[in-house]
């Protein structure tokens, strides 16, 4: 994360259950506003060996945002 250090993004960590659940940190729901029945994508990074979870809220947001640059490249190729 850009302007943020590593002691602002690392919350610990979690144990995975015999059901492959995991729990997240109540501080860590609280700084990025996870409420009980918010949906969260899983994805792995091609090539990586780790996992990512993101609000899908968030993840909308952030394709809007690529989006609106896109059509502003195109817009002044045009």
């Amino acid at each position: 994360m850009v302007g943020k250090t590593g002691e602002d993004c690392f919350y610990g960590s979690v144990t995975v259950g015999e059901r492959g659940q995991v729990v997240i940190p109540a501080d860590v729901r609280k700084a990025v506003g996870i409420e009980p029945g918010d949906r969260l994508l899983v994805f792995r990074p091609p090539m990586h060996d780790h996992i990512v979870m993101a609000k899908i809220d968030s993840v909308h947001e952030v394709l809007g945002f690529f989006q609106k640059l896109i059509d502003e490249i195109h817009q002044a190729d045009s």
